[in-house]
């Protein structure tokens, strides 16, 4: 196992590109189930959930190959990818590779709308909050399919997949995106009410409509499908969008360390909350055509947030937001809506100095004048990069255990943070790192 080690307290300067976005990529890669023959994907993040995806569609008998895609800016410029999905020789998702990637739950309505019947293990709990998929089921029943629960497997079958109105109980994302992917080989009209409206339902709505899909009101809370008997492989690669959360988590780490960072390839109309948050906290943030810049000089104002389905303040975002707050001139609180247990992270930021108060859904943060550099030890994927932010304002250093968390969503973290000044480096759990040996460390990302 390795550890990250920073040496902290040094502003980032620069430029600092944003990867495909892993929570588009992996339902995009999914979807390819739906049309046999060859597909091209491109931006496709280099991330440990990608690698079990593909795992998972190489399982099934759909084999991929990466290749280079370098584009102008090098080696950060994404990859391509290519899917042969033409046969599929197993409609199954078994649970060594769905406990890894809860994502894996989204083969279920793909695969019965491709074969008739597909055998999921059900994902179970995690880190975060327990997460179930009933509106998934209620929404695949509503179009014709049955279930049965058995071994700790969802058994599916349909005769044929029917259109329907479908009235969502919570704006789900993956529960959205598993209907959609059945909805659009159903006979008939679906729609799709109280769907949720993040960017990356939208990417994926747009992969489908390439394939020959009829969709129309993504980014709305109301979803129409149009059934086609059909799909078959885009005729053009498709390219994944950036990546928000990852924007999102190098736009705080601007403003945490007092740096000025150009987020190439961030996209202002998908992260509204996130730059209005900045703005009010003293950050200055400049949205372009070709990424956003945040610059901060000033104190951090303390400010207040409350997660909520897109276009609200991102859960993803919460506790990155958290981090920022420990550099504030006073006391902020975030209330966390979308996942319970989602502070984990709030005890292991204590350890770095931070003041922080939980109370149920409520955190309290009261701003600290410095973070000192301590061992921390992630819970959680988002968790992690809080941890990382605040060992980038730490005095001192800070080793953050359990990377497998970081590399399951951030693409080639440790090279884009050095790449604007930031001193970090990968070491062996056990490797023994003082102050001036950080760019000693390996950069390489593992997954």
């Amino acid at each position: 196992m390795d550890k990250l080690v920073i040496e902290g307290g040094r502003p980032l300067h620069g430029t600092v590109p944003v990867s495909g976005a892993k929570n588009a990529a992996l339902p995009i890669l999914i979807a390819t189930l739906l049309a046999p023959g060859e597909h091209v994907i491109d931006n496709v993040p280099e991330l440990v959930d990608v690698s079990s995806t593909l795992s998972l569609l190489g399982r099934i008998g759909c084999p991929s190959l990466v290749g280079a895609n370098p584009g102008e800016d090098g080696a950060l410029a994404g990859h391509r990818l290519r899917l042969d999905t033409q046969r599929i020789a197993f409609s199954e998702a078994p649970y060594d590779i769905v406990r890894k990637m809860r994502a894996s739950v989204l083969a279920l309505g793909p695969l019965l709308a491709r074969c008739g019947h597909a055998r999921i293990s059900l994902p179970g709990g995690c880190a975060i909050g327990v997460r179930p998929i009933d509106q998934h089921l209620k929404g695949l029943e509503a179009l014709g399919c049955r279930f049965e629960l058995v071994g700790g497997y969802v058994n599916g079958r349909v005769d044929r997949l029917v259109g329907a109105e479908i009235f969502l109980d919570m704006p789900t994302v993956t529960g959205t995106e598993n209907i959609l992917m059945a909805a659009v080989l159903a006979e008939g009209v679906s729609v799709i009410h109280n769907a949720a409206r993040e960017p990356e339902i939208v990417d994926l709505a747009h992969f489908l409509r390439g394939m020959g899909a009829r969709i129309s009101g993504e980014g709305t809370s109301t979803l129409t499908v149009d059934g086609v008997p059909a799909l078959r492989p885009s005729r053009r690669p498709h390219p994944i969008l950036p990546d928000r959360i990852e924007a999102g988590t190098y736009m705080v780490a601007a403003a945490i360390t007092g740096g000025d960072l150009f987020v190439a390839g961030a996209r202002g109309e998908d992260m509204g909350a996130v730059v209005e948050s900045l703005r009010k906290a003293g950050a200055e943030v400049t949205v372009q055509a070709d990424g956003i810049r945040v610059r901060r000089t000033g104190p951090l104002h303390p400010v207040n947030i409350e997660t909520r389905p897109h276009p609200g303040f991102p859960t993803d975002m919460q506790a990155q937001w958290m981090a920022l707050m420990t550099r504030s001139t006073g006391r902020a609180e975030i209330t966390e809506t979308i996942f319970e247990n989602r502070f984990m992270h709030a005890a292991e930021l204590m350890r770095l100095g931070a003041r922080i108060q939980i109370d149920g859904n409520k955190a309290v943060v009261e701003g600290s004048e410095r973070l000192v550099g301590a061992a921390v030890m992630a819970t959680d994927l988002r968790a992690s990069a809080s941890l990382v932010l605040c060992g980038l304002a730490a005095q001192g250093l800070t080793e953050v255990l359990r990377l497998y968390h970081l590399d399951r969503g951030y693409d080639r973290l440790v090279e884009k943070l050095r790449s604007v000044g930031a001193l970090v480096g990968r070491f062996g759990d056990n490797a023994q790192v003082r102050p001036g040996m950080i760019n000693q460390g390996r950069a390489q990302e593992a997954g």
